[in-house]
C-alpha cells in the first residue's frame, strides 16, 4: 500500500519516449490484486498554480481510459457524464473502480468511481457504442455544424515538442490562443461571446496507443480553459495580482498576462478597476463524442467556449470541438460554481 509521501500506489515507471507525452501522463495501471475492473494512475498527477486540486482533465480522462480497457476494441465512446465531488489531492494516489453496467449487442454502459482515501472524488457514467460500417454510414441522416469562417491552423512547432518530451513539467499539450469573438463589438450581449483556441497532443501518439490514447487526449484537452470562460466573457480580472502589478512581473509572464487580457478585449490600463473573480470550480462536465474514430488529438482542433446562461453562482459553458479539416468531434457542457465576487479597489 500507498505511504503519506506516495502520490502512486505503484513506483511510477520511467517516461517512455517512444510515445506522446500525453500518454505518459494519463497512464492507467490495473490492480486486480484490489478485485475486478480496478484501476490507479500510474504517475503524480498535475495539480495547476493556485487550484484546490488536481487538474480535472486527468481524472476525466484517466476514468476514460479505465473504461475502455472493459469494452471490447469495436466500441467507441459516444457520451461522457461526469460529476465533481471533492477535490482531488495530488499527494494521494487515484483507484478508478469501473462498474460494468450494461452489455448489449450495440451500446456497454460503463460507471466509473475515482476515489482517494476510500471516499469518492469524482463520478462518471460511459456510454459505448458499437462502431458502425462505412456502409451503414452511407445509409445515415447525417448534419454537422462546421468549421467557423476565418480560422487557420497554427503551424506545426517540432521544436517545441522535442522540448516537452525531454522536460518533466513541461505540458503534453500545445496551444494557440484567438482573440475572443464579437460579432457587435466590445457591447456584444454576453451570451454572443466566443473564446477560440486551438489545441493538441504534443509529439505523435503512438500506433501501440492507437485510438483510445487518441480519445482520451481528447478528454483531457476538453477541461482546459473550460471554467475560465464565464468569467473571460464578462471581463472579470482572474490573476492573484492587480493590474497595476504587471508591469513588475518578469517579462515573459508580463508578456503572457498583457497578450491574455488584451485578447480578453481589454489594454491593461483598462482592467484596473474592473471586477474581479474569487473562487471558481467546476460541478459536471459532459462530452458528447459525435466522430470518435476520427480523432487524432495529436493534431490542431479548434475548441470554442460559449455560456448561454449565468446566474445564482453558477455558470453554463457549451463547448465545441473541431478537427482541423471541419469535421465536428465533440461537443461539451459544463456548469461552474462561482463562490465569490468582489470588486477591485481604487
Amino acid at each position: 500500500m500507498a505511504g503519506e509521501d506516495r502520490v502512486t500506489l505503484l513506483r511510477p515507471p520511467p517516461a517512455d519516449t517512444t510515445v506522446a507525452p500525453i500518454e505518459n501522463a494519463l497512464d492507467v495501471v490495473e490492480m486486480s490484486v484490489l478485485g475486478p475492473d480496478v484501476f490507479t494512475n500510474a504517475r503524480p498527477l498535475w495539480q495547476p498554480p493556485g487550484a484546490r486540486g488536481i487538474y480535472g482533465g486527468a481524472v476525466i480522462a484517466q476514468c476514460l481510459a479505465s473504461g475502455q480497457r472493459t469494452v471490447p476494441d469495436t466500441f467507441l465512446p459516444h457520451s461522457c457524464h461526469c460529476y465533481f465531488l471533492l477535490a482531488g489531492d495530488a499527494a494521494v494516489p487515484i483507484l478508478y473502480h469501473v462498474e460494468r453496467v450494461r452489455d448489449g449487442r450495440s451500446f456497454a454502459t460503463r460507471t466509473v468511481q475515482a476515489r482517494q482515501r476510500g471516499r469518492c472524488i469524482f463520478t462518471t457514467t460511459i456510454s459505448f457504442v458499437k462502431e458502425t460500417t462505412e456502409g451503414e454510414r452511407r445509409r445515415e441522416i447525417r448534419h454537422a455544424q462546421g468549421l467557423p469562417a476565418g480560422v487557420d491552423a497554427p503551424e506545426d512547432d517540432g521544436e517545441a515538442d522535442d522540448e516537452a518530451a525531454s522536460s518533466a513539467w513541461a505540458s503534453p499539450i500545445a496551444s494557440h490562443r484567438l482573440e475572443m469573438v464579437r460579432p457587435q463589438g466590445q457591447e456584444t450581449p454576453f451570451g454572443s461571446r466566443k473564446t477560440r483556441q486551438w489545441f493538441r497532443a504534443r509529439g505523435r501518439i503512438s500506433e501501440g496507443g492507437g485510438l483510445r490514447a487518441h480519445l482520451n487526449a481528447l478528454a483531457y484537452i476538453t477541461d482546459s480553459y473550460f471554467i475560465g470562460t464565464v468569467s473571460r466573457v464578462h471581463q472579470l480580472w482572474r490573476f492573484p495580482f492587480r493590474p497595476s502589478a504587471v508591469k513588475d512581473l518578469p517579462e515573459a509572464q508580463r508578456k503572457a498576462v498583457e497578450d491574455m487580457s488584451r485578447d480578453d478585449g481589454l489594454d491593461m490600463e483598462a482592467w484596473e478597476g474592473r471586477p474581479e473573480i474569487g473562487m471558481q470550480v467546476s460541478l459536471d462536465h459532459s462530452i458528447y463524442f459525435h466522430e470518435p474514430g476520427r480523432v487524432r488529438a495529436d493534431e490542431w482542433m479548434l475548441v470554442e467556449n460559449e455560456s448561454p446562461w449565468s446566474g445564482d453562482g453558477r455558470g453554463v459553458v457549451l463547448q465545441r470541438v473541431w478537427a482541423k479539416d471541419g469535421t465536428l468531434l465533440a461537443t461539451c457542457m459544463q456548469e461552474v460554481s462561482f463562490s465569490s465576487f468582489f470588486i477591485s479597489r481604487p
